[in-house]
């Protein structure tokens, strides 16, 4: 059974994401979006987190109400284009442990090789989230999904803001357990792997690089 694909219906995400793709928009601009928008999708992507609860007095009386049961998530961007996720994850989720992966890929095989890993120790007993802006040919994202499941992760989410089809079908084929979140699902991949119409290299557009 393959992962699920959400993508986010809401006006919001749509208009935002229109905002990302204008060539004109600053790095400030950019940057503060790519974090509202992170912030709409982490609402979906932690929709099914479990419940618990606790006895809280309000004004009026004592009452049992919902709170995050057990431990929260990790998030774990993918460097270093991923880190501009994390801050709209955070503000929604201030418990959630933070983890690394930094990925570069070899030129004479294409294939992501890590450069860098740092987790929370009891990363393998949270719900991960691994954000990164763009799921293009897939290649990241399929290698950071192997690297957590190696650390024993088993409950993975994929958090992206645009995907295009084949690096879905990628995901879906390789890790057909892990559900993806999007803001928008494009076009195609153009010859240079860059997603059609898209928002051009997220990372130089988020750091400020080109």
């Amino acid at each position: 059974m393959n992962g699920k694909v959400h993508v986010m219906d809401h006006p919001l995400v749509a208009h935002k994401l229109t905002i990302l793709r204008d060539k004109e928009t600053s790095v400030k601009d950019f940057r503060e979006i790519v974090s509202e928008i992170g912030m709409l999708i982490t609402y979906e992507a932690t929709r099914d987190l479990p419940l618990t609860t606790r006895e809280v007095e309000t004004p009026i009386c004592k009452t049992d109400a919902p709170t995050l049961k057990g431990k929260k998530f990790a998030v774990v961007p993918i460097l270093r284009a991923g880190l501009g996720l994390v801050e709209g994850v955070l503000r929604m989720v201030p418990g959630a442990r933070v983890g690394h992966i930094g990925l570069y890929r070899n030129e004479e095989t294409l294939e992501p090789v890590k450069y860098f890993c740092k987790m929370p120790k009891d990363v393998a007993e949270r719900d991960v989230l691994i954000v990164d802006p763009m799921l293009a040919t897939g290649g990241s994202a399929d290698a950071a999904i192997g690297f957590m499941k190696e650390y024993g992760c088993t409950n993975i989410k994929l958090m992206v803001l645009l995907a295009a089809p084949e690096g879905i079908e990628r995901i879906q084929k390789s890790h057909p357990d892990v559900d993806i979140y999007c803001g928008a699902v494009d076009e195609k991949l153009n010859d240079k792997g860059y997603i059609v119409p898209g928002l051009g290299d997220a990372g130089d557009r988020i750091f400020g690089t080109k």
